[in-house]
């Protein structure tokens, strides 16, 4: 970089779609923090694949997703250099946290880190979770976890930082917890503001409403930037287009595209040149939920309408409620230009994200629904299959953080 090459760290990291976005932008990746074990391993392994491309050697990453050399392997290559921390930040831990940050800070020779990011988990936020909770998840422990996001901006001072959540943050509580959270942050000595973005404004192939907070230190001359809106006429088709049929329960764990790279899979960056098909991987399908991805499919087919859960004869409804969530079962549309809402409820059945050809009757596989969140054909989810479609529903879409880290960039630079 012609440039200060600009630093960032993540907080509650997930499997690191923000900080994918921003690493594209050029910033260093100082560290990772993060609660789930599986989510601290792909972490992992996407930081070595950024170290492999600074120091022009990513054949050695392509050689591991061929299953050429292990993960043991490509992690030994580095050594003890891993920028993830495992810990649930809460109490018992900051300490701990605090510490072990400020030696990786330490290590690679840095005064101060320019920008921090992150999102609590969202689920106590959201407004099915609220709905689902008699409580309204007013107890949920969760609720109070941007504290201590508001602790270590204490302790590190970075010169900006981007929280992320769901749109039901600012009503959670009445509003008393969004106010909360703001004068939280404007004591810890920022100016924020906050808007809400839609993925699908940035080429994500998904219609996924977040909350971007960004607070920037009261000293800089910052306003909230522009996120320009990028329009296009693709649809949702073009993303599987080049992708193998497969039958529910089948699975390419390192293969190769059945056609050429669409014009949108090009311009998203998600087929990458000399990248395999990877972890293109389909869970096993009853035959009752078969015949029901059929009649669903027939329907949106037939009369562009979606399948509510009354419309199914008896024999096939599994379920007394007939009075709530009643589109349990949804096909991903081909012929709309973005997907309904990628969420972490994938890993326990895949009805609400029905694949939109009849031929293959199933459900979307680990890469599809990693391509609906904009996640690049390289990207390595580590663990069992359920662990991988948590991981991904939770992302932030990488598309999306690449945006608003180009735009951060100009605030620092």
């Amino acid at each position: 970089m012609t440039h200060k090459q600009l630093t960032v760290v993540d907080l509650f990291a997930g499997a690191g779609g923000l900080s994918e976005g921003f690493q594209r932008q050029g910033f260093l990746g100082l560290a990772h923090i993060e609660m789930d074990s599986y989510a601290c391993q792909t972490l992992q392994t996407r930081h070595i694949y950024w170290e492999l491309v600074r120091n022009n050697k990513k054949h050695l990453y392509y050689d591991y997703l061929n299953n050429k050399i292990s993960r043991d392997e490509l992690v030994n290559i580095f050594g003890t250099d891993n920028p993830v921390i495992n810990e649930t930040i809460g109490n018992e831990s900051l300490g701990r946290i605090k510490e072990r940050l400020h030696n990786k800070i330490k290590a690679r020779k840095i005064s101060q880190v320019d920008v921090f990011v992150g999102g609590p988990p969202c689920q106590a936020y959201s407004l099915v979770g609220r709905a689902r909770d008699p409580y309204g998840m007013e107890n949920d422990p969760r609720n109070q976890l941007y504290r201590f996001y508001v602790g270590l901006l204490k302790e590190f001072n970075p010169k900006l930082f981007v929280f992320e959540n769901v749109p039901g943050i600012l009503s959670a509580g009445n509003g008393e917890l969004w106010k909360d959270i703001q004068r939280y942050f404007k004591k810890a000595g920022y100016i924020i503001k906050h808007e809400i973005v839609n993925a699908a404004d940035f080429l994500v192939p998904q219609t996924r409403k977040r909350v971007i907070l960004i607070g920037w230190q009261e000293k800089l001359n910052l306003e909230y930037p522009k996120l320009e809106k990028q329009s296009h006429n693709y649809l949702f088709k073009d993303i599987f287009i080049d992708l193998p049929s497969l039958k529910p329960g089948e699975r390419i764990e390192a293969g190769g595209h059945k056609a050429s790279a669409s014009n949108y899979l090009k311009m998203a960056k998600i087929r990458v040149n000399g990248a395999p098909l990877i972890q293109h991987i389909t869970r096993p399908t009853n035959e009752q939920d078969r015949e029901i991805y059929g009649i669903a499919l027939d329907k949106w087919e037939n009369k562009n309408e979606r399948l509510s859960y009354t419309d199914l004869p008896k024999k096939l409804r599994t379920h007394n409620n007939c009075h709530s969530f009643l589109d349990r079962f949804k096909v991903v549309a081909k012929n709309l230009p973005t997907c309904h809402t990628l969420v972490a409820h994938i890993s326990k059945d895949g009805h609400y994200y029905i694949h939109p050809d009849k031929k293959q009757l199933r459900s979307i596989s680990v890469r599809e629904a990693a391509r609906i969140q904009s996640f690049p054909d390289d990207f390595k989810f580590e663990g069992p299959r359920t662990s991988q479609f948590i991981q991904i529903g939770n992302a932030v879409p990488p598309l999306m953080a690449e945006n608003i880290a180009a735009k951060i960039k100009e605030m620092l630079l």
